[in-house]
């Protein structure tokens, strides 16, 4: 049988209300009390209802995270930053995976909401759903993590992908490269569509420049083999030479099918991919890949939240700048040269 306050309080030979101190004010309880108490848990197992605390308190000593892709290693990286933060402020951390379905991530928001989280973090699907507008009237701090927010009245944490997008496009043009590929253009993520836009900005401003987008089912390293077999289905003379991939996954699987079909890379075909997850530098051919401070977006996030709940908090939007990791996979002209260079 489960040993309850009560069967603690008569084993220690103290009140319920001490034992409830002891686990909750202890800084109101005797050192001898204290541990008299504490031998008793010890003892009878006791372990405390913490649905019932947080019925009494109408919060929980947990946190929310919401992911777009726990498979992709770059929400596992910010989610890392988060639970630094979280932890070390005593609450514990529950990670979602909504699999960048509304309908899945509007299920998750419903059970935090149950769960009487202090606060939750999301990176969001396409469309900001009104489960986030409904924990926010609870009075529940929302914060957005690698997405920028559409108004001044909350909490965001993003990257500049314009820029991310821009640097990458001039570095292929730079190599020599003028027929460009951008992977991920179906998607409907703002901040996917912000990397596409400002690589579309470069190649126009560049009178040579051509740009074919390409829409893979999935931002996954699937998603980049099926990408690249379409590169490869299009006639030599009119063929991409180098692709901007919207993220590391599409760029490992353009990779994984150029090297397959005998295309080398990057002598026949140049990569480029975002984010730069771990897996970008330990690749076959090393992924430039433009760098995004991913456990740093999840600890800022984090404090933000935590944030919320004090005096005097004002909400802030702080925006990363991303930075191109050049390495082997687009280093057509300048061969060699160690594991890579920041630009």
């Amino acid at each position: 049988m489960t040993a309850s306050i009560r069967d603690v309080a008569g084993r220690a030979g103290v009140s319920v209300g001490t034992v409830s101190n002891v686990l909750n004010r202890p800084e109101l309880v005797s050192s001898a009390t204290r541990t008299r108490v504490l031998d008793a848990i010890a003892e009878l197992g006791f372990v405390r209802n913490e649905s019932a605390r947080q019925l009494r308190a109408g919060s929980s000593r947990t946190v929310g995270l919401v992911v777009l892709d726990i498979a992709n290693p770059f929400f596992t990286d910010v989610a890392r930053g988060v639970e630094d933060v979280v932890n070390a402020a005593g609450l514990a951390l529950i990670l979602c995976n909504s699999d960048d379905r509304p309908e899945k991530e509007s299920a998750y928001l419903a059970v935090l909401a149950e769960q009487r989280v202090q606060g939750v973090l999301i990176t969001p699907t396409a469309e900001l759903g009104p489960g986030l507008d409904a924990l926010r009237a609870r009075g529940v701090p929302v914060v957005l993590v690698d997405r920028r927010a559409p108004d001044a009245d909350q909490c965001a944490v993003a990257t500049d992908d314009v820029l991310g997008g821009r640097v990458a496009a001039e570095h292929l043009l730079a190599e020599g490269h003028r027929r460009l590929a951008f992977v991920g253009g179906v998607s409907g993520l703002p901040q996917i569509q912000e990397r596409r836009a400002g690589v579309e900005a470069v190649v126009r401003a560049a009178p040579d420049a051509e740009l074919t987008v390409l829409s893979p089912a999935e931002l996954t390293v699937a998603g980049g083999r099926e990408a690249a077999a379409q590169v490869l289905g299009v006639p030599a003379a009119r063929r991409p030479t180098a692709a901007i991939c919207a993220n590391d996954l599409i760029a490992l699987g353009v990779l994984q099918e150029m090297v397959r079909c005998g295309v080398r890379v990057p002598g026949e075909f140049a990569i480029v991919g975002y984010d730069d997850i771990d897996f970008a530098a330990a690749a076959a051919v090393p992924l430039t890949s433009v760098r995004k401070p991913r456990q740093e977006i999840g600890r800022r996030a984090a404090e933000l939240l935590l944030d919320e709940s004090r005096a005097g908090h004002h909400h802030q939007q702080p925006l990363f700048e991303p930075v191109l990791v050049v390495r082997e996979s687009s280093r057509t002209s300048r061969p060699g040269g160690g594991d890579g260079e920041d630009r």
